[in-house]
């Protein structure tokens, strides 16, 4: 790869990252098993406010407001993984965003700006289309079975309408008025998917990964199908473009992508082993957890049987 600023803060991340585990950093951020297996767009898709995704057995359609679209890229992303951490932190649908506007940016890993194409407007502008949009999941009895809850064969918000946040684009460093007022409450629906086995990431792999919304979407996926792995998992190009490809129409331009971002993500997770086997990505099963569950912890789940 060549040197870009961009790989600069990888190499950081990845001296951070094997210099301290994740919590001993207090690094551990959370995604619901189920934004794992389908998740939102990479890129806008101009003109629609339906999309879908199948990932084998779980169907995922999100339907935007016609009035502000659906979410996509990093910035929901991340939105959703600060969520989805809170939530398994303080056990509370009310999450509070912090003192200042600066301060929850720095949580997500962005600077502060604004302008029409400034963090704060893009990020404003997610939120809306990620909190005012519809989800709906389909899992077939053989999931179910398998502990994925039967509710999720139901729709739901990520948010409540009532939920408050406070953008100053002028002063973001604003104090009193957002500490007290800027929260997000999540649905029952939603924050009972999150508390259902949630799976552990490391805060700082996200942060520097946050160019791509692929490569965050392979390391949540990779580090969900890790934690239980029993043996090699194969997946073909087909399947993967199914899952998490809606951008590219090409699947071998989606797979030369995956490939490039397992690259990166392997920077930050070295003990990650993937192979490539004509028209499939392997899992091999001696890849070791990135971040393994706390022993005894109620996320939660027993520790990883990996070392």
């Amino acid at each position: 790869m060549p040197r870009t600023r961009a790989l600069d803060a990888l190499l950081k991340a990845a001296r951070e990252i094997a210099e301290q585990d994740a919590r001993e950093a207090d690094a551990i951020a959370y995604m619901a098993r189920l934004l794992t297996q389908a998740t939102i767009p990479h890129r806008e898709p101009r003109g629609q406010t339906t999309y879908r995704r199948e990932a084998g057995d779980l169907v995922l359609e999100i339907q935007g407001r016609e009035k502000y679209g659906l979410p996509y890229g990093s910035y929901p992303r991340l939105l959703l993984a600060w969520m989805c951490t809170e939530a398994v932190k303080t056990r509370s649908r009310k999450l509070y965003l912090g003192a200042s506007l600066s301060e929850f940016m720095d949580k997500l890993g962005l600077v502060p700006s604004g302008g029409r194409w400034g963090t704060i407007p893009r990020l404003r502008d997610q939120a809306k289309r990620l909190f005012f949009s519809r989800w709906f999941v389909d899992v077939s009895r053989e999931m179910e079975a398998k502990g994925w809850r039967a509710w999720w064969d139901l729709g739901f918000q990520i948010a409540l309408s009532r939920s408050t946040l406070l953008w100053d684009v002028k002063d973001p460093d604003q104090l009193a008025l957002f500490e007290e007022h800027s929260y997000v409450e999540l649905t029952q629906e939603f924050f009972e998917a999150v508390l259902h086995r949630p799976v552990p990431l490391d805060a700082r792999a996200l942060r520097a990964l946050k160019q791509s919304p692929l490569a965050l979407d392979l390391y949540a996926w990779l580090s969900y199908r890790a934690s239980y792995a029993q043996k090699d998992l194969a997946v073909t190009w087909q399947q993967l473009h199914a899952q998490f490809g809606a951008d590219y129409e090409n699947v071998d331009e989606f797979a030369r992508k995956v490939k490039q971002a397992i690259a990166k993500i392997h920077l930050l997770w070295p003990d990650l082993r993937v192979q490539y086997p004509k028209g499939r990505l392997v899992l091999k099963a001696t890849t070791q957890v990135h971040v393994p569950r706390a022993i005894g912890s109620n996320d939660k789940g027993s520790a990883s049987r990996k070392k």
